[in-house]
């Protein structure tokens, strides 16, 4: 018997539709929910919204947060700022998670640098074809 997840994320949500935006404006890009979060792929997963810490399930701190796959050579100096965390499930395959939360809440978000990282997140995840048609824009 395979049993379903529970949706973990509201649909009204201002950080994922914001998050939405940027993602769905990429070629190619569709959207799907996998282990009760949003996934936004081409072949495949180029940003998760929503996740948790490696020994800790509880959805709550990272609801608010977006999981990318940066270049690499990015990773250890997005490390260093404490927004940046490594997910439970993903971490050990280069992806790191944005806390997005802040005090002014989904205005609060530098989106300049949400669609930065998941720019590179798609461009290490999609189709050379899909890269090239963004490039040509």
């Amino acid at each position: 018997m395979v049993m379903a997840h529970p949706q973990m994320f509201e649909p009204a949500d201002p950080y994922l539709g914001r998050l939405r935006e940027i993602c769905l404006a990429l070629p190619g890009a569709g959207e799907k929910v996998s282990h009760g979060r949003p996934n936004f792929f081409t072949r495949k997963v180029f940003a998760i919204y929503g996740g948790v810490v490696k020994g800790d399930h509880d959805p709550e701190p990272f609801r608010h947060a977006v999981i990318v796959k940066p270049d690499s050579a990015d990773r250890a100096a997005l490390l260093e700022d404490e927004r940046f965390v490594v997910p439970g499930y993903y971490g050990p395959y280069g992806w790191l998670m944005l806390d997005l939360r802040n005090d002014r809440g989904a205005d609060g978000v530098d989106w300049l640098e949400v669609a930065e990282l998941v720019d590179a997140s798609y461009r290490v995840t999609a189709p050379t074809r899909l890269v090239r048609e963004l490039d040509a824009g």
